[in-house]
């Protein structure tokens, strides 16, 4: 995922996106620096306020992800 971020172009968010932020404010980051509260990793957290929608979009599939175990 980092670098599907750092690969795209970081552009300029409209008040818009600023609604869709996942944070539930129980911030406490995992041996893998992903946050238990948003299940986004440290550098989703710190990159999101200059993400553009569809990269969010795309973070939000990852939570997703995070969220739902897999279960087998």
């Amino acid at each position: 995922m980092s670098r599907l971020i750092n690969s795209m172009q970081m552009q300029p968010h409209s008040k818009e996106q600023q609604l869709i932020n996942p944070c539930i404010r129980n911030c406490c980051l995992d041996d893998g620096d992903i946050c238990l509260g948003c299940f986004r990793t440290l550098e989703e957290i710190l990159a999101w306020r200059s993400l553009t929608l569809e990269q969010r979009t795309l973070v939000l599939i990852e939570v997703e992800k995070r969220r739902t175990p897999d279960v087998r």
